[in-house]
């Protein structure tokens, strides 16, 4: 349907949106924290810088030992440098970790969401069928060029809940006992029929959208959800 489809692309459009709103929100949220953490980091070179004005301000200082001290407290000065920029490095690292993890937290996230309205939409409306194909002779079906191989009473029994659907009716099990084997439905089980929709919903395997196709009528019978202009018989 046009609205339907103009809905569902809305619905996509500003989902889209949404997601590449919340990468940009926690793009920026890191790179503003990863600016904060490394603005606020000391100097690399102040305790080179501190050493230096020690050597300027004591130029006194000329025994062996003293030079000695000066010395290991420059090379303090350096050991520390490396580790700071080490440390920034490490820093740098796990933040675009961080940014990673969290923009596909996001991602999978909205995915979950939107498969779940998805199936919440599948619920309420059954599946959305384009085509329905069934092939007597070689009792095959095909549903949305999906191939099902059924047996030739399984075939039977869509075909008439398929010829029902383009009439508009609903079979109860007794009358689509009726149709398949030919006689009255007043002659009929009402049982015979439930078994025969019980073996066709689960030769379909996905037991899901075999309830959903073959959708059952409260207190009146079964009948199949999906729009007659989509089915064809051969």
């Amino acid at each position: 349907m046009p609205g339907s489809s103009s809905s569902a692309s809305d619905s996509r459009a500003a989902g889209t949106r949404i997601v590449a709103i919340g990468i940009a929100a926690i793009v920026v949220i890191l790179g503003g924290a990863a600016a904060f953490l490394f603005v606020n980091l000391p100097d690399a070179n102040a305790f080179n810088a501190r050493v230096e004005q020690l050597f300027i301000e004591n130029d006194d200082l000329t025994s062996n030992a003293e030079i000695k001290l000066l010395e290991i407290l420059a090379q303090s000065g350096t050991a520390f440098s490396d580790t700071l920029a080490s440390y920034r490095v490490v820093i740098f690292v796990l933040m675009i970790f961080a940014t990673g993890l969290l923009v596909a937290s996001l991602v999978f996230l909205i995915t979950i969401i939107a498969l779940n309205r998805r199936m919440g939409e599948i619920e309420r409306q059954g599946i959305q069928v384009s085509s329905l194909l069934i092939n007597r002779d070689e009792n095959t079906v095909y549903l949305n060029n999906m191939e099902f191989k059924l047996t030739g009473a399984m075939v039977e029994t869509l075909s008439a809940l398929a010829e029902a659907r383009m009439d508009d009716e609903v079979l109860s099990g007794a009358e689509l006992e009726g149709v398949i084997s030919g006689r009255s439905a007043a002659d009929c089980e009402e049982a015979a029929g439930a078994t025969r929709i019980k073996r066709l919903r689960d030769a379909l395997g996905n037991q899901m959208v075999a309830e959903l196709l073959v959708k059952t009528v409260a207190k009146r019978g079964y009948m199949l959800a999906i729009e007659k202009n989509v089915i064809r018989m051969i």
